[in-house]
């Protein structure tokens, strides 16, 4: 879906592929019929955007391979569907029964992450819509925390000057601008916007930005407006919003709550989970071991990495942070962050809920159409185009 921001610009909203299961070209054409075009049908609108997240094999036939990358592109077009951002985060296995923190690698220290995300770009300017010169591509945030000792962090400082390079290489060759996100999430080398600030400043703005999910936003309880001015501040651009929930647990010790939380704690995905302390946000790197007694349960609110629907809250007393994602979308619209045109509606999460979904596109239907409603209540109207 399109909408017009009043300074005239065009703001995307749609989904991630990343809730299918699908690694290989024919996966990914049968998702869009399968799954992305009943989404579009269920919410009524004649074009839905779909932020592709393309299996590192995908991505190296697509790139090699133009015959197949109009196939792609064809079907898109011909189920209402368009393109401009793809999720480079994962770079494989991402729906394998245990992924956890394997989803961090490679890391931007390893040439592999580097070809793959140009791989990306090279691919995404090819399925822009004839109408839109650009695009984005989000990535992980440099790596899990440790092990980064000083000479990876060099490896991956080079490999972002390349990537830079090699950006802007494909706009003089395509006249298209494509820029890639870093996503700060909790327990990596960049957890939060400040952290963000001081590992990727000085980057190009053109090209590099951060990508901001609003789940992970949460989950390091950084006030949204505070987060976007620093990242003003500092000249580092959004150049996608992950729109997000994470879980809260206002009372952690309660033991309903408790009970909620164990049903959340599926072995496939990391949950980190935080609290806020009189001494700073205290953290631990999985949702078990919160429970098994790591975490403190009588200072505050647990905050946990686990993608909820945007549109209902999870199993009570547990709520989602949606007014987090609410302040988020303010701040991006109407704040201080110019030039965030791409937002995408990233709940990989259902099948992994303790009720998975019946009727998977009528749920992401409904999370659109939950983002569709903030965005024309912040003064966006829809694309008639």
């Amino acid at each position: 879906m399109r909408f017009l921001h009043p300074d005239g610009t065009t703001v995307h909203l749609g989904y991630c592929s990343n809730v299918h299961q699908a690694e290989d070209l024919r996966g990914v054409i049968a998702q869009l019929a399968d799954h992305a075009e009943p989404v579009r049908e269920h919410l009524g609108v004649d074009r839905l955007g779909i932020g592709l997240w393309l299996a590192r094999g995908v991505v190296t036939e697509l790139a090699a391979d133009e015959e197949a990358l109009g196939r792609l592109k064809t079907e898109l077009l011909a189920r209402g569907l368009e393109t401009v951002t793809l999720n480079a985060f994962p770079y494989a296995g991402f729906h394998r029964e245990v992924v956890k923190k394997d989803v961090y690698t490679p890391d931007w220290a390893d040439e592999a992450r580097l070809e793959y995300t140009l791989d990306c770009a090279r691919v995404l300017a090819a399925l822009l819509p004839d109408d839109t010169g650009l695009g984005s591509v989000s990535t992980l945030p440099l790596a899990w925390r440790t092990p980064w000792p000083q000479n990876r962090a060099e490896d991956a400082r080079r490999a972002l000057d390349r990537l830079t390079a090699g950006l802007a290489a494909l706009e003089s060759w395509t006249g298209r601008r494509i820029r890639v996100g870093f996503e700060p999430e909790p327990g990596c080398v960049v957890e939060t916007t400040a952290q963000a600030v001081r590992e990727l400043g000085g980057l190009d703005p053109d090209r590099l930005g951060v990508c901001l999910d609003a789940c992970h936003l949460a989950v390091q309880f950084e006030d949204p407006p505070a987060a976007l001015r620093r990242l003003a501040d500092a000249g580092l651009p959004v150049v996608k919003l992950q729109a997000s929930c994470a879980v809260e647990a206002q009372e952690p010790a309660d033991p309903a709550a408790r009970a909620a939380l164990r049903r959340l704690a599926e072995p496939r995905f990391l949950h980190q989970t935080r609290t806020a302390t009189a001494d700073g946000v205290r953290g631990v790197d999985d949702l078990p071991d919160a429970l098994d007694g790591e975490l403190p349960d009588d200072s505050g609110p647990w905050r946990v990495h686990f993608h909820a629907p945007l549109h209902t809250d999870p199993e009570p007393p547990l709520r989602a942070t949606a007014d987090q994602l609410d302040q988020a979308l303010a701040g991006l619209l109407g704040g201080p962050v110019a030039g965030c045109h791409h937002i995408e509606v990233e709940t990989y999460t259902w099948s992994v809920l303790p009720e998975p979904p019946i009727d998977l596109a009528a749920g992401i239907a409904a999370e659109l159409a939950w983002a569709r409603d903030r965005l024309t209540g912040l003064g966006l109207k829809k694309d008639p185009a």
